[in-house]
């Protein structure tokens, strides 16, 4: 799994939040990022900023539905090369595929995809930030992956599902936009029929797929360049510890590195194996204690605990208070 530390605002937002009749100079002085943002070479954001960009977009619309928005004025000409490649898919499946594979190039959020011969369902999670994912932006995603298949097949497709951490104020204008009912839940998915996501995408076109391709992947190995040895091993643990993995041998296999070479690169940052796993445990312990109401056992388990008494030690020493009790404080 690849990963970036930093992500670009694309100079194309600007036509999109024109259309949106959003003003661009609001929006980046509500971010508090520099003022060029949008005319010069591109400035890399962190996740915090990146999520903050979006924040600000949404403050900036004075009350108006951005997601909406998007759906309403969302254009070719806003699409960046990873977006335009996916739209030269031959289907929803594969197009879902690639920008999985490139995400990193767009922003701090990881895909996970299930295909059977049902339904094609898409779950998104954030990473390098741990703050929650802010709902204007949740919501975005979801509308855009809908108009793209809308887009691409001149035909309304209707989600099957769309599960939300959080529901929308104006719940009944984004059911409308969908057409079916939204789920409030811990895992932010859509799902559509597995006809839908096979169905053709009249804007495929597998020779512009094979120029946008070499760039493509030439700038996704460029991230392994730039992101450190310990956000690459966050990024590994944060997808393997919910099913048990979390060995420094299992990560330095997939990320490619003998278990000595990994230990010396940890060492060149000032940090060890022990001390990552248990810093992404930690984290990921409050993100679940807050976000959700899923048992102490669970927790131990999706934080590859193999009991739950070993994961209650190791939380009462890393914050002085047992998980319980946190939980408590949390509800009062």
């Amino acid at each position: 799994m690849k990963i970036a530390s930093k992500f670009t605002v694309h100079a194309n937002c600007k036509i999109l939040l024109q259309d949106m009749n959003i003003d661009v100079e609001t929006v980046v002085a509500y971010s508090k990022l520099p003022a060029d943002i949008l005319n010069r070479e591109p400035v890399m954001l962190s996740p915090k900023e990146y999520f903050a960009w979006w924040l600000a977009i949404e403050k900036a619309a004075n009350g108006r539905d951005v997601p909406l928005l998007v759906a309403e004025h969302l254009s070719v000409e806003v699409f960046d090369a990873p977006l335009f490649a996916a739209l030269c898919s031959p289907d929803l499946n594969t197009a879902l595929s690639r920008i999985k594979h490139y995400k990193p190039l767009i922003g701090p959020m990881k895909m996970d995809l299930e295909m059977n011969d049902k339904t094609t369902t898409m779950g998104l999670s954030c990473y390098g930030y741990e703050g929650a994912v802010p709902a204007v932006l949740v919501l975005t995603e979801m509308v855009f992956f809908t108009k793209l298949l809308r887009m691409a097949t001149r035909y309304n497709a209707i989600p099957v599902s769309v599960t939300l951490p959080e529901l929308p104020g104006n719940i009944e204008a984004y059911e409308a936009f969908f057409g079916c009912t939204l789920k409030q839940g811990e895992q932010l998915s859509i799902a559509f029929r597995a006809e839908d996501a096979a169905r053709p995408f009249l804007t495929a076109n597998s020779s512009m797929w094979s120029y946008f391709e070499g760039g493509l992947n030439q700038k996704l190995a460029d991230l392994t360049a730039t992101a450190t040895t310990v956000e690459r091993v966050r990024a590994v643990l944060i997808e393997s510890l919910p099913v048990g993995q979390s060995s420094i041998e299992m990560v330095a296999q997939k990320l490619t590195l003998s278990k000595r070479t990994l230990q010396r690169k940890l060492t060149d940052e000032d940090t060890n194996f022990h001390s990552v796993l248990q810093n992404v445990r930690s984290e990921l312990a409050k993100h679940y204690l807050q976000k959700s109401h899923i048992s102490l056992s669970e927790v131990a388990f999706l934080l590859g605990y193999q009991e739950s008494n070993s994961f209650i030690r190791a939380f009462t020493t890393w914050f002085g208070v047992s998980p319980g009790s946190y939980r408590e404080q949390l509800a009062s």
